[in-house]
């Protein structure tokens, strides 16, 4: 995990530094490897109890100061990342690329709207979500033309049966509850070509004729 974190702590100094002040979490997906994260920040105190917490609440060895939990990357997850990072901002910018092509293909389409970017930020697209009041018809019918979608996410977690405590119910959160029933996930890596999000484009197009 050292070899990864340094790398992406150097990172973050250059072009990407955090735009927080006390504290940003890290993901990385590594396919078939797992998942990992990190956490980032430039206040002592938090990054002390952060490093306790994800080793069993342990202050030193053997000595747990509080209840945490096991929250270690392996050995081999870390190796697989520090190859893949490297081309992170390569692999990232591809994504923005094709993110583009989509947006310029579909941005005026009556019925769909397309993600969009805040002037702060800088999407990196992990996922290219659209909103469509017609989804359900829509996944189908480019599911039919073999272009295969995804929902992320279906269900919005105050309905989901595990924070039925809470006392929330349909109605509480219209906006996440629309959402939920409206984003469907096209097709999105770095290697997609212009011609297969043209594809994607005009399948959409013809399915709302």
């Amino acid at each position: 995990m050292s070899v990864v974190l340094s790398w992406f702590l150097s990172f973050l100094r250059g072009q990407l530094q955090s735009q927080l002040d006390q504290v940003e979490t890290v993901e990385w997906i590594a396919g078939a490897y797992g998942e990992a994260g990190a956490v980032v920040t430039n206040n002592p105190a938090l990054a002390a109890r952060i490093r306790m917490l994800r080793d069993h609440g342990q202050e030193k060895k053997h000595h747990h100061s509080e209840i945490g939990w096991n929250a270690r990357m392996d050995g081999f997850q870390g190796a697989v990342l520090s190859v893949k990072l490297k081309h992170l901002a390569i692999w990232n910018e591809a994504r923005r690329k094709n993110a583009n092509l989509y947006n310029n293909l579909l941005r005026d389409m009556d019925g769909v709207l397309t993600p969009a970017e805040a002037d702060y930020a800088k999407h990196v697209y992990h996922i290219y979500a659209i909103r469509t009041q017609d989804r359900d018809r829509l996944m189908q019918s480019l599911a039919e033309k073999q272009v295969h979608c995804g929902i992320h996410y279906p269900q919005p977690i105050h309905l989901q049966k595990a924070y039925e405590f809470l006392g929330y119910s349909k109605n509480s959160f219209p906006v996440a509850e629309r959402c939920a029933n409206e984003v469907l996930s096209l097709p999105m890596y770095p290697e997609l070509s212009s011609d297969q999000i043209d594809y994607v484009a005009a399948a959409i197009k013809d399915s709302f004729r």
